[in-house]
């Protein structure tokens, strides 16, 4: 079916009003309904193409900008606007934060429908850049072509591309030289493997018709210097195989962890594959204020590790330990924020529901030599029941640290009925954070919050809430 001409529309000398959802700024249309528009900073003014009209707003690009925004920088990053990343590299880190700190707020306000106390001020990230340790790469036989080649007119030869996949377009991927987000040798890892792949001629990967040797690359950093590379391989070519995983050998000695998958399935998720070393050991270390954690390739890890440090300091500051409390911490994944916190507490109960992590956290406790972390698994809204709190105790302070969907209503109603004095909730989505805030409210008084960016030139904001019992 063709696209409609009424769905494209163009609005002279809008202004951009705000930072929204997802990284994408708002703007008003003459009609009063909301406009969407990327790559763009409040208080620029544009002229606005829409591609789509609905009840409410429009969806559009900026095909013009008559005025620069105050908050506006020139991006460092040369596939900005093209890859789907880093959406807020154009807007100072200082209003970054600004806007950051107002999301929070407005949906701890607007979807918490609670008091709040006078909120902590953002902790902002020392690094703005090369701060992730791990980053996934796609290998793809259709790159995507950006605006300059298609109008420049010249044919391709190479059509492979190793990089991000182009936002809403499962199939394309935008072929990428420089990233800003991992430290070295990341990016001279990434197009070390797409140069040899191209001048020994291995097939990337064909999303469409599922075939070619290529699949995937991931690269994993420590603060320790350790470096673990995993690539996926969806047919089975020893030969070509081994010769590419000799190279980067031969090319990148400190390669701490080299690993591979073959999976021919549909998805290219690896957390239900076998994962083969290939050289070194299967995992990395990070260490944080003399602990130290082992990563394997499915571990789940902040991926900020130093500001991970900062926000664990301000959980255990909310926790305010004493060393005769005894701690529950839910979702806990590896343990880390077990651990970090276990030596100020009497004891502290993990539970999470991914087998693999309990392990990894029994495994790091050990190595730790940490003896008053108890690790166990199961899904949450059932393992967390009244027999376990009568085995384990009734703990003083619950942390609570779910993924972005929040608790579930049974583990929120299960927190209420134990009634502990405490409970430090850390989230990386505040509106999920704020649903279950509202839940608890009749018991629970939110006294402290702290916004913490770990993610700068990104929307995301984590933030940590302290509830004391009424």
């Amino acid at each position: 079916m063709g696209r409609k001409k009424t769905d494209r529309i163009i609005f002279e000398d809008i202004k951009v009003l705000d930072a929204g959802a997802k990284g994408v700024s708002v703007a008003k249309a003459p009609d009063g309904k909301v406009i969407f528009i990327p790559n763009v900073v409040p208080g620029d003014v544009v002229d606005v193409q829409t591609f789509k009209k609905r009840k409410a707003y429009y969806e559009g690009k900026a095909i013009a900008i008559k005025k620069f925004s105050e908050d506006r920088i020139e991006p460092v990053c040369q596939h900005f606007g093209a890859c789907g990343g880093c959406k807020w590299q154009n807007m100072t880190y200082e209003k970054q934060l600004y806007y950051k700190n107002n999301e929070v707020f407005n949906h701890l306000k607007r979807i918490g429908k609670i008091d709040l106390p006078e909120f902590d001020p953002i902790l902002g990230s020392a690094k703005q850049f090369f701060y992730r340790n791990k980053m996934e790469f796609s290998f793809s036989n259709a790159r995507w072509m950006t605006e300059k080649e298609i109008e420049s007119g010249e044919a391709l030869d190479n059509k492979n591309a190793l990089g991000f996949h182009i936002p809403k377009m499962w199939d394309k991927i935008l072929d990428v030289t420089e990233c800003f987000l991992q430290q070295d040798p990341s990016n001279a890892i990434r197009n070390s493997i797409r140069d040899y792949a191209n001048e020994h001629h291995l097939a990337f990967f064909n999303p469409r018709n599922h075939e070619g040797l290529l699949r995937t690359l991931m690269i994993r950093t420590a603060s320790t210097g350790e470096i673990m590379v995993l690539i996926q391989f969806f047919e089975d070519n020893k030969p070509q195989r081994e010769a590419l995983l000799d190279f980067l050998l031969e090319k990148f000695p400190n390669i701490t962890s080299l690993q591979y998958v073959i999976n021919s399935k549909a998805n290219d998720t690896i957390y239900d594959q076998n994962v083969i070393l290939y050289k070194g050991r299967d995992y990395i270390l990070e260490e944080m204020e003399g602990l130290k954690f082992s990563i394997n390739a499915k571990s789940f890890y902040q991926t900020n590790s130093e500001q991970a440090y900062e926000l664990y300091k301000i959980t255990r500051d909310f926790a305010g330990l004493t060393g005769t409390e005894l701690v529950y911490d839910l979702y806990t994944g590896t343990g880390t924020i077990a651990q970090f916190v276990s030596k100020k507490a009497k004891k502290v109960i993990g539970v999470e529901a991914v087998p693999e992590a309990i392990a990894d956290a029994k495994e790091n406790a050990k190595r730790n030599n940490i003896t008053n972390c108890e690790f166990f698994v199961g899904d949450m809204k059932e393992v967390f029941n009244d027999a376990f709190i009568a085995q384990h105790g009734k703990p003083d302070v619950i942390i609570t640290d779910p993924p972005r969907d929040g608790m579930h209503k049974d583990v929120v109603a299960q927190i209420l009925n134990i009634g502990a004095e405490k409970i430090v909730y850390v989230s990386c989505s505040s509106a999920t954070q704020a649903r279950d805030l509202a839940l608890m409210d009749e018991r629970y008084k939110v006294v402290k919050v702290r916004p913490v960016d770990m993610f700068p030139q990104t929307h995301h904001v984590e933030n940590v809430v302290l509830l004391e019992k009424r």
